[in-house]
């Protein structure tokens, strides 16, 4: 049986009807999180985690993919989490099964999984899928994570190494992140970010906080050679100098490749300007969480 938890003062709200729910986009004010895993263990603790962390979020927690599905037929959610094996099916299959039956406009589902970062390097998680997250970054992580899609943070602080040789896609993703009050640091090519990086790097600086790079650029070198420079030659892990690749490639073998050569993660062009963000906020705290863990380790 699927169980619902609400804070206090949300136990005599009305259960959204079905109507409102054809147009309804992300809230902001109870967001709505169905949450479905095998294990009642993991289910408790990410309900609480939610709990803590999201004042006024609705947690749908579900054992199995028809208890999820029974529970989207009595109204909108906000997002989806789904373990990746299910009781009564796969949950790539679920994926597909909301897509098919879902009104509603837009709703991130992301696989949680202890082995998604295997799948997600062999292209197996499946269009159905908004975004993914690795279990062993814990849940407290998870949380954040949730929160950056249902309650995105109006501004936040960091640098942010842009590689982008189009000056119109520059322009409008510069923007983009201005807004929300990251420090953009524009560069046209691999080149002029590798002299970057190596001369915050000869000061004993990284030069940024994130790298966000496109694959294919002016110059010689491209966002893969970027990748290599940054993983192998300067030495930066993915906790110590996070990267992000936006390909307009869908070729799966390619988008591995990147993946495995050092890419935290991908975004695929058109680029989708919540995608984006929260998968950049996500990776800044991740990154500035490994080098406190680095910094106190020394």
């Amino acid at each position: 049986m699927a169980d619902e938890y609400r804070p206090p003062a949300l136990r005599t709200s009305a259960t959204l009807s079905k109507d409102a729910a054809l147009g309804r986009h992300l809230s902001s004010e109870e967001p709505r999180v169905l949450v479905i895993d095998g294990s009642r263990v993991v289910r408790r603790l990410i309900e609480q985690m939610l709990l803590d962390n999201l004042p006024g979020v609705i947690v749908l927690a579900c054992e199995t993919g028809a208890e999820a599905c029974a529970r989207l037929a009595e109204g909108a959610v906000d997002f989806v989490t789904t373990a990746l094996r299910l009781p009564d099916m796969d949950g790539l299959q679920l994926a597909r099964q909301i897509r098919q039956s879902s009104p509603q406009a837009y709703m991130p589902i992301v696989v949680v999984s202890g082995d998604v970062q295997e799948r997600l390097v062999e292209r197996s998680l499946s269009d159905d899928v908004t975004d993914y997250f690795d279990k062993s970054l814990g849940f407290q992580a998870l949380a954040e994570f949730i929160r950056g899609y249902v309650r995105p943070t109006e501004s936040t602080a960091g640098e942010v190494l842009y590689v982008e040789d189009s000056r119109v896609v520059a322009l409008a993703t510069r923007r983009m992140l201005e807004r929300h009050g990251l420090t953009v640091l524009h560069v046209i090519t691999v080149e002029e970010a590798i002299v970057m990086l190596e001369t915050a790097q000869s000061m004993d600086r990284i030069g940024a906080d994130i790298v966000l790079t496109d694959v294919n650029l002016k110059g010689e070198l491209t966002g893969a050679d970027l990748l290599e420079r940054i993983r192998y030659r300067l030495g930066y892990g993915k906790g110590h100098l996070p990267v992000i690749v936006m390909t307009g490639d869908d070729n799966p073998k390619k988008q591995a490749a990147l993946l495995r050569a050092g890419a935290n993660d991908l975004v695929e062009k058109p680029i989708e300007e919540r995608l984006l963000l929260t998968k950049l906020l996500f990776q800044l705290r991740v990154g500035r969480h490994m080098r406190a863990r680095l910094a106190a380790a020394k």
